[in-house]
């Protein structure tokens, strides 16, 4: 799954509590990522699968992906919760 995810992608909210999302971008590849927030320090992530595990300090928060015709869209867990939705589209 890590392959098709490669790259860097914008984040877009569609629903639930998550914050607007502007400025926030992941960046993937070989298996581990980042999310980022404009110029600040991305908080960091492994690929298992269709999900990104984030590391410490946000441990147990996990998004949810699975490819659609745009991208791709996931669901934001908080311990097993689902707080939001949003969609992936690849940055150009």
């Amino acid at each position: 799954m890590a392959s098709g995810l490669d790259g860097e992608w914008q984040v877009i909210r569609t629903g639930g509590l998550l914050p607007p999302l502007l400025g926030v971008r992941k960046r993937i590849g070989g298996g581990k990522g980042t999310t980022s927030i404009g110029p600040f320090p991305g908080a960091p992530f492994d690929v298992v699968g269709h999900e990104l595990h984030y590391r410490a300090p946000f441990k147990g928060f996990v998004d949810v992906v699975e490819p659609s015709s745009d991208g791709y869209h996931g669901r934001a867990l908080v311990f097993g919760r689902e707080i939001g939705t949003f969609r992936l589209v690849r940055r150009r």
